[in-house]
C-alpha cells in the first residue's frame, strides 16, 4: 500500500518551495490504508494540507465509488480532529456544544484528495474507519521534514 500511495503521490518528485510530504500505513479493520500527506506550515504556525492521496486493499472493491467516499470522507474527518478536535472543559463542563464551535474543516480548507484502490482479492476488508487513522501520522511527519519538530499532541496545537 505504501508504495502505491507513494507511487501516485509522486513521491521523491520536487515540491514548491515550504512544502514537503508525509506518509502513514497500516492495517486497519481487515484493509491496508497508506496515506501521503502534502503540507505547509506558515510562519503563523497554521499547517495547510494541499494534498491527501489514499491507497487501499480492502480486498475486492464491489463499488469503487463508495471506497473512494469513504477514504475521502475519513480523510476529511481525520483532518478536522487533527487541526481543530479540542474539547474543553470549564469547571466540569464541556464548552463546546455544536458546530458554532466546533470547527468543521471547510470547504476552502480541504485539499485535493485522490484515492487508489487496489483489489488483492483477499477477504473483504473494512471501508469507514480505515480512512481515518493513518491521516494524522502522514500530516505530522511532513510536519516534522519541514520543521524538524515532532507533532507529540493531538490535535494539533499552532503555538507550539
Amino acid at each position: 500500500m505504501l508504495e502505491l500511495a507513494a507511487d501516485k503521490a509522486n513521491w521523491g518528485a520536487p515540491l514548491p518551495a515550504g512544502r514537503a510530504r508525509g506518509c502513514a500505513v497500516m492495517f486497519s479493520y481487515g484493509s491496508y490504508v497508506a496515506h501521503v500527506a502534502e503540507v505547509s506550515v506558515a510562519p503563523d504556525g497554521k499547517v495547510r494540507v494541499h494534498k491527501l492521496v489514499g491507497a487501499i486493499d480492502a480486498g475486492f472493491a464491489v463499488n469503487p465509488d463508495q471506497v473512494k467516499a469513504q477514504m475521502e470522507g475519513g480523510g476529511i474527518y481525520a483532518l478536522t480532529a487533527l487541526l481543530y478536535g479540542a474539547i474543553t472543559i470549564d469547571r466540569g463542563r464541556v464548552q463546546q456544544s455544536n458546530f458554532h464551535d466546533y470547527p468543521m474543516l471547510r470547504i476552502n480548507e480541504a485539499p485535493v484528495m485522490e484515492t487508489h484502490i487496489l483489489d488483492s482479492g483477499a477477504p473483504a476488508g473494512g471501508l469507514g474507519e480505515p480512512g481515518v487513522p493513518t491521516v494524522a501520522p502522514a500530516v505530522c511527519n511532513a510536519i516534522y521534514a519541514l520543521t524538524g519538530k515532532r507533532v507529540r499532541t493531538l490535535p494539533f496545537n499552532q503555538k507550539r
